[in-house]
């Protein structure tokens, strides 16, 4: 940052812990760069997911206990104490990766329960910071389509009611699910309640073993990050109901590997008008977002924080996420129509660019200007080969 020899370097760290300034407008204009760099029109596909920060200390007041989802199994349970983010990412094709990726843009705080208990405060679960995030973005972006993507978390009756007027949810729907048909029409002069729901359908465990059942065949152009891959899925619409739970319209999609080589999971829609394949396309672009988590661990420094302040700590993390993104921002200004440069070698070849050549682009651009300018208080000019010099740059850049 050029500030090492600044006297007062102390107010650098209080942009975190003391300065004033709004975290969701700084949220809220790059989701707008976002935008108007990579989606200018059409839906606005986000994802939605938690990770935790490992972190430990006892003046860190926000932190807890929770299931560690990286070294956890399904039948090996591991616990990790830290800070529990929740964050909405753009899912969008990058032309110079040729893929989807997930760029943050808001991450908020959901703190532990002991959090709350300690200050009298009823506790906010992680779905309700997920629905405030929600809205808020619906705030923002009042006219356009939106999708949220999440995983299984998100297959809440009352979470998908709270917000399927805002967006539409896509996210995994469970095999032995109660779905009906929607509710006859009320006819004049009928006594009692409105019905909620119609007659039972048959789970989808069944619907998979019928023999009736129409399959069709799709391929998908990206699969996880395997490539082609081909699937075989049938769908249909339905009303999703629990005693005592909100009713929610929603339209499945039921997929198997006709090779067998995963097992069979349905998907569930908010808005019934969204085709099978859609509703697929958008929900496999949610992978990226584990390598979004990865990679900013890796190359920003997330988890490595050492501030305590809760106003510090409340920053840091939403900061370094974001900064995946304005990252990504400046490689695209870089670039513009030109292919960005990959970085390979004898034992690792690959064709497309990742985000370590992205990074290492915008880190070259930005020292560039320092690689030959002379100290004003020496008059003495050192000369270093460029070859030699370049090799040491580029060394720099790829650092992790």
């Amino acid at each position: 940052m050029g500030r090492s020899d600044d006297e007062h370097f102390q107010n650098y760290h209080r942009v975190l812990n003391r300065a004033r300034w709004l975290p969701l407008d700084a949220g809220h204009r790059l989701l707008g760069l976002l935008l108007d760099s990579f989606v200018p029109a059409g839906p606005v596909v986000m994802g939605i997911d938690e990770t935790i920060e490992r972190r430990r200390g006892e003046r860190i007041a926000a932190k807890g206990i929770y299931r560690d989802p990286v070294r956890s199994s399904h039948t090996h349970f591991v616990k990790a104490s830290g800070l529990r983010w929740v964050s909405l990412m753009l899912l969008t094709h990058i032309p110079w990766a040729a893929r989807v990726w997930a760029l943050p843009f808001l991450t908020v705080l959901a703190p532990s329960e002991r959090y709350y208990q300690a200050r009298g405060r009823r506790p906010h679960s992680l779905l309700d910071r997920a629905r405030q995030a929600v809205w808020l973005v619906r705030r923002w972006l009042p006219i356009r389509d939106l999708v949220v993507v999440g995983d299984h978390t998100y297959a809440a009756l009352e979470w998908l009611d709270a917000v399927r007027h805002a967006v539409c949810v896509i996210t995994r729907l469970r095999l032995d699910a109660a779905l009906y048909e929607p509710a006859p029409p009320r006819q004049p002069r009928q006594n009692g309640r409105p019905r909620k729901k119609g007659r039972r359908l048959p789970t989808l465990e069944k619907v998979l073993t019928d023999s009736m059942t129409h399959w069709s065949t799709v391929t998908m152009a990206n699969w996880y990050g395997e490539g082609k891959r081909r699937v075989q899925i049938t769908s249909n619409t339905a009303v999703w109901y629990h005693s005592g739970k909100p009713v929610v319209p929603i339209r499945w999609v039921l997929i198997r590997d006709p090779h067998g080589r995963f097992a069979p999971q349905a998907l569930l829609a908010t808005n019934p008008q969204l085709t099978p394949v859609q509703i697929l396309t958008y929900f496999v672009r949610r992978w990226q977002m584990e390598a979004t988590f990865e990679e900013a661990r890796a190359h920003l420094g997330v988890e490595t924080q050492r501030q305590w302040s809760d106003r510090a700590t409340a920053r840091t993390t939403p900061a370094l996420l974001a900064l995946y993104s304005l990252v990504t921002l400046m490689a695209a200004r870089l670039i513009g129509t030109h292919p960005m440069p990959v970085r390979t070698a004898a034992w690792y070849r690959k064709a497309q660019a990742t985000f370590s050549d992205t990074i290492a682009l915008v880190r070259h651009c930005l020292w560039r200007q320092c690689h030959f300018s002379t100290s004003q208080a020496e008059a003495d000019v050192v000369k270093i080969p460029r070859a030699l010099l370049e090799r040491l740059t580029d060394a720099l850049c790829y650092a992790a």
